[in-house]
């Protein structure tokens, strides 16, 4: 609803998630959910003028093909946003599988205890999402690292904790109403509200970080503006 009067196709697997945004986002005009498999998407070669693949790679066995896939629906000088998870992330972010990486060599996928890991194949660096892009057919015209200031155990709170009680309906609706990020339409209540004060420390660790980070900084994200040739 901010961004322009373009054609927004959202896609996912689960059907689940699919009824939900349905139901938030009501009959938004130029807004269509969907169901598709990333590496089969439903959708002409060379159609579409840009592709938003945030925090997706990590979690398919094959990032390759899906870009690929994603390439081949592009327009020629079509735009691909993607982020990615950060091997090299900082400490707070998730102390536990940082030690233990550190000193084991594992980390904690599953559970409420997997942090950054959770249900993730892959953390990247700079040089293996770049060879991912590249490998796809497309160009790279921007990379940045991003968020290296992070409130101690971040994902473990919010992930590890907050999530599974969101999805399981266990909190006040005044709290579900902050939490829910697809919630559009709800007022986010009392500026007392716990959630609300809470993220105000969040964002307040946030305005330290900077929109690129130094080569080498632990980071959480990594980002990549990629353009198909053409």
């Amino acid at each position: 609803r901010h961004v322009s009067d373009c054609r927004l196709l959202g896609l996912d697997l689960d059907a689940g998630v699919l009824r939900e945004a349905r139901s938030n986002l009501g009959a938004m005009p130029g807004l269509l959910p969907g169901q598709a498999d990333a590496l089969a998407l439903p959708l002409p070669s060379g159609s579409v003028d840009a592709i938003i693949l945030s925090e997706l790679l990590e979690h398919v066995r094959d990032d390759v093909a899906v870009l690929r896939e994603c390439q081949r629906v592009l327009k020629p000088g079509g735009v691909m946003a993607i982020t990615v998870p950060h091997a090299n992330y900082p400490m707070a972010w998730d102390p536990i599988n940082k030690t233990l990486e550190s000193l084991f060599g594992v980390h904690i996928g599953h559970g409420p205890l997997a942090g950054f890991w959770a249900n993730h194949l892959r953390l990247y660096t700079p040089d293996k999402l770049r060879e991912r892009v590249l490998a796809a057919g497309l160009q790279v015209e921007e990379a940045r690292s991003l968020l290296h200031h992070a409130f101690p155990f971040s994902h473990n709170l919010v992930y590890g904790l907050g999530k599974p009680l969101l999805q399981a309906g266990m909190l006040p609706e005044a709290l579900a109403d902050v939490a829910d990020r697809s919630r559009f339409a709800r007022e986010d209540g009392s500026p007392l509200n716990p959630l609300r004060m809470a993220l105000r420390v969040l964002e307040w660790f946030d305005r330290r970080n900077r929109p690129n980070e130094a080569p080498g900084k632990a980071t959480v994200n990594l980002a990549v503006k990629a353009v198909k040739p053409g």
